[in-house]
């Protein structure tokens, strides 16, 4: 028995990655490189790098801030080495430990209550490094014959992944009977994300050749009269061997929340590139969300979009929103008028 999908929900495919900058807007982007300068097999390379930017009333751009992080992670997704600009207090603490499982709680206890709440760059790019490592390895998938590329990663292959999210549901297209993957995806060819007319649209990044993977995301924040408005873009996306690159994970999404309270109007996301039929569903169930302050979506969203009501990558996107407070914030610190 398959699932219903609506037609509504299907995904619209690839979109160029920012809008025109708003005048009296700020923008936050981030990226997150992934390369293997030994192979499949050796160690994973993350070139991560993020900016926080107002365009003022008459378009004069303002850097807030920006971080960078580098780490470098054994085949076993284990952390070798961390560091990041500005340095954090406690990060070495992270080596030896896994880029994975248990990530974030650690990370807790290294960033101090002010990073937390901040929502600053710098945190954003640790708290992606989990879901943009699951993710990664499958940058590979298009440079090697399928059956070689599935014996390589026999341990994904044997694994039951029933109920980790709503694309692996129960009955889902994406699964054999027995849970495991068929790894039958839907990629497509993706807009790289600085075909923006704009060369302040994104921050300075990584372009690294041969095998990469990309994890992009852009957070565009706003005020009108009582009502904050964001405009938010996410890609997953990998290199081809023929060239150019294909987007696997890509949504979009705008949101709306009290400027004084930050509580949540409502969130609409919009499917773009997702990997199974199923996957699109999740977009059903953010509102959720709707009445909680956007200060709380990193917790809430975990707690809320679990296992089969959410998609991994969606959750992803909807966590970051913790950090729009701090950007609505920047709006009026020391904007032009």
């Amino acid at each position: 028995m398959t699932i219903p999908v609506p037609v509504g929900l299907k995904p619209r495919g690839p979109v160029r990655s920012a809008p025109p900058r708003r005048p009296g807007s700020v923008r936050r982007t981030a990226t997150m490189d992934f390369t293997w300068p030994d192979g499949m097999a050796g160690n994973t390379v993350l070139d991560g790098r993020a900016r926080d930017m107002r365009t003022d009333g008459d378009g004069t751009a303002t850097i807030l801030d920006e971080a960078t992080l580098s780490v470098v992670s054994d085949p076993g997704r284990v952390i070798k080495e961390i560091r990041s600009a500005p340095g954090l207090p406690g990060l070495q603490g992270l080596a030896g430990e896994s880029a994975m499982s248990g990530f974030r709680r650690r990370l807790a206890g290294v960033a101090d209550d002010g990073e937390l709440a901040a929502g600053t760059p710098l945190y954003q790019l640790l708290d992606d490094v989990p879901g943009a490592t699951l993710v990664s390895g499958s940058a590979w998938q298009q440079w090697y014959d399928m059956d070689d590329y599935r014996v390589f990663k026999a341990d994904v292959s044997q694994r039951v992944m029933r109920d980790v999210c709503i694309g692996y549901q129960d009955g889902s297209t994406a699964l054999n009977p027995d849970g495991t993957l068929r790894w039958e995806q839907e990629r497509q060819l993706a807009v790289d994300i600085d075909d923006t007319g704009d060369d302040l649209a994104w921050h300075l990044r990584a372009c690294p050749a041969a095998v990469t993977m990309c994890r992009a995301r852009r957070i565009d924040v706003w005020a009108a009269g009582a009502v904050l408005h964001v405009d938010a873009f996410f890609q997953d996306s990998s290199t081809l061997p023929e060239g150019g690159r294909q987007s696997i994970h890509e949504y979009t999404l705008t949101a709306q929340a009290d400027l004084v309270t930050g509580i949540v109007h409502s969130v609409t996301p919009v499917p773009r590139v997702l990997p199974y039929d199923e996957c699109p569903l999740a977009v059903q169930n953010v509102s959720v969300l709707a009445g909680l302050p956007l200060r709380d979506l990193r917790g809430a969203v975990l707690e809320r979009l679990r296992g089969p009501l959410g998609c991994t990558h969606l959750n992803d996107m909807l966590r970051a929103l913790a950090a729009v407070p701090e950007l609505a914030r920047q709006l009026t610190v020391g904007a032009g008028t």
